[in-house]
């Protein structure tokens, strides 16, 4: 066991440390404010590689490996929650999907898009009556002929409405998790529209949305893996999205520590900073640790996936501990910074709003318990 990081992955993560402070945080405040991220930022990450993290070059990728693309996310995070959504929905959940299920034709006409930020992906799996039971999602699609005629409503899409293209699933077949198949959708296909969902309490930078499909047509070519298979593969892609989102965790906990100890520097009570009194240091002390705990259980995900090992039950672990951990974190720096920390002057009020929705999406953490209890009892508690 090495839990040093190599040279190559510290050099990423001082990358992603220096975009962080020269194009994320002097405008993360702006962006909560205004409800919209400066579109320009999607190809700059593209520039630099973060969104094609564990792509192959040949594709238009940057490569690299899991535990490189927590880092990036550690560090994004770090700066602004509603941009690290962005890498891990269009890269982590489209991209590596598409990458790992697609046929070539797939891939050449979409991965370098992606991976260079001059297009955007989506992921339609949660509809308005089917959030925790995705088996029971009622978003059809139906064959005629050599196409498929989707019909169905969507959200709570991350990049909904930038996304170029959206991977959707829908009912080919009979109930359950059998009869869901995959596709990849151009939005702008006919009676493909999406609507940004507004007044949201955290992630308020990025373009949520509600996505309606009307009849829209796509070619069988575009079905993305086997037909009734598209359950299977939205789950693997929950397992890697729940790593990501564990490691975003990990660093907006880890900057609202930083932001926290900084201030009780500063800020002096009684005659001396409040850094000097215990209960506070207690404060510090315990956001400290959870958050070095959820990083090693978020490397400890990485590392399972770097080796091909299976990693599911480790990234609801990692989901569980980390969403929630950073929600404490936030909170307690809040308490530190006093009533400074219930307005957004100061960061971190937005930290407690972003971490909040970790412990909804991508797998609430009721349902994290529900996995990891099945993974440790052989029963399994949605049947």
């Amino acid at each position: 066991m090495d839990l040093r990081i190599s040279d190559e992955h510290r050099q990423l993560k001082d990358l992603a440390h220096r975009f962080t402070e020269e194009r994320i945080v002097p405008h993360a405040t702006r962006w909560d404010r205004d409800e919209a991220i400066d579109r320009d930022l999607v190809p700059a990450l593209g520039d630099v590689g973060f969104l094609g993290l564990g792509i192959d070059e040949a594709y238009g990728g940057s490569g690299g490996d899991h535990l490189a693309y927590c880092l990036v996310l550690e560090e994004v995070a770090r700066g602004d929650s509603a941009v690290r959504g962005i890498i891990s929905v269009s890269l982590g959940l489209v991209g590596k999907t598409l990458a790992k299920h697609g046929t070539e034709a797939q891939k050449q006409r979409w991965l370098p898009g992606l991976c260079s930020g001059r297009q955007l992906g989506c992921f339609g799996l949660t509809e308005p009556g089917t959030g925790s039971d995705a088996a029971s999602l009622a978003t059809k699609a139906v064959r005629d002929g050599d196409d498929w005629v989707i019909t169905g409503r969507k959200v709570f899409i991350t990049n909904g409405t930038w996304a170029d293209v959206a991977l959707i699933f829908a009912r080919t077949g009979g109930p359950g998790p059998k009869g869901i198949t995959a596709f990849l959708v151009p939005t702008d296909s006919p009676g493909f529209t999406a609507t940004e969902i507004r007044g949201k309490l955290g992630m308020r930078g990025q373009a949520t949305a509600e996505l309606t499909l009307d009849q829209v047509r796509v070619g069988d070519a575009d079905r993305l893996g086997d037909e009734g298979g598209g359950f299977k593969l939205a789950m693997a892609a929950l397992d890697r999205g729940r790593m990501s989102v564990a490691a975003g965790c990990v660093g907006a906990a880890r900057g609202a520590l930083e932001v926290s100890v900084r201030y009780a520097k500063e800020r002096e009570q009684f005659g001396k900073p409040i850094a000097g009194f215990q209960l506070v240091q207690e404060l510090l002390a315990d956001m400290a640790v959870e958050t070095e705990a959820a990083r090693l259980l978020t490397w400890r995900c990485a590392d399972l996936a770097d080796r091909g090992e299976p990693f599911g039950t480790e990234a609801s672990m990692a989901k569980l501990y980390a969403s929630e951990a950073a929600v404490r974190v936030a909170n307690n720096a809040i308490q530190v910074f006093g009533g400074y920390g219930y307005v957004d002057e100061y960061p971190v009020g937005k930290y407690l709003r972003d971490t909040r929705v970790t412990t909804l999406y991508e797998g609430t953490s009721q349902i994290q318990k529900l996995l990891i209890g099945r993974a440790l009892t052989g029963i399994n508690a949605f049947a």
